[in-house]
């Protein structure tokens, strides 16, 4: 007996696919995406469900439709980094809405494998794992899994990040003095999805960072946004010389 997945779960599959050979690099800038009856002949599903897809993947940025012509993967318009640091609170309160944060969890551990290679660390040592959900006005804004390495900074350790969430007291409490950015695209998986009060699959945004203190690393963490709600604009001049 043949059974056929619920279109739920095939928008999912579609939608994780593609987005995997893109960020992956399988599929370059400019490669065509195949057309929507030739997705719907493989993955045998509605062209409905395709074209919810390749929706979602267009306002995610990954892919430009074009009329006529079909679905092409997004030339980016740039490759520099954004190396300022925010505070969530400041990004909330730009948009003219109240901000508020929860913790939703907190742990020491010693550092596991994952751990380690997450933070750059060499030797096991111990971490705090930090999670907070931020909010604009009533609507969840970020998901933001911290890890923080407790020899560099001991005192987070007595820290219960209730009233102030994780950056704002690293900031207070530590200087750095290098940081490395990575921003990339994901579908929402059950966790981000309930934490965000989205759909799982939709199109997020996440910016992952990592910094140091003379050499030492000192916290690495994870923000995720709803990518229909939020981008990151870098502004720039031409080098000079």
């Amino acid at each position: 007996m043949t059974m056929t997945a619920e279109p739920g779960s095939l928008h999912q599959r579609i939608l994780s696919d593609i987005s995997e050979k893109i960020l992956s690099g399988v599929w370059a800038p400019g490669h065509r995406i195949p057309f929507e009856h030739e997705l719907t002949a493989e993955y045998n599903c509605s062209r409905m469900t395709v074209n919810k897809a390749l929706s979602q993947l267009a306002k995610a940025g990954l892919i430009e439709r074009r009329r006529r012509s079909g679905s092409f993967v997004r030339r980016p318009h740039s490759q520099a980094a954004i190396l300022e640091i925010h505070d969530i609170r400041t990004e909330v309160e730009a948009t003219g809405l109240p901000y508020h944060f929860e913790r939703v969890s907190r742990h020491k551990r010693r550092s596991s494998a994952e751990d380690r290679e997450l933070l750059g660390l060499d030797a096991t040592g111990s971490v705090l794992a930090v999670e907070c959900r931020h909010f604009a006005g009533k609507r969840p804004f970020c998901q933001e899994k911290r890890l923080i390495n407790l020899s560099a900074v001991p005192e987070a350790e007595e820290e219960e990040f209730l009233e102030i969430s994780p950056n704002p007291w690293l900031v207070g409490h530590v200087p750095w003095n290098a940081a490395e950015h990575r921003i990339r695209a994901m579908a929402a998986d059950e966790d981000v999805a309930s934490a965000l009060d989205i759909g799982v699959g939709s199109p997020c945004l996440v910016v992952e960072r990592r910094t140091w203190n003379a050499e030492r690393p000192v916290t690495q963490v994870r923000f995720v946004y709803a990518a229909e709600s939020h981008e990151l604009v870098a502004r720039f001049a031409p080098s000079q010389g």
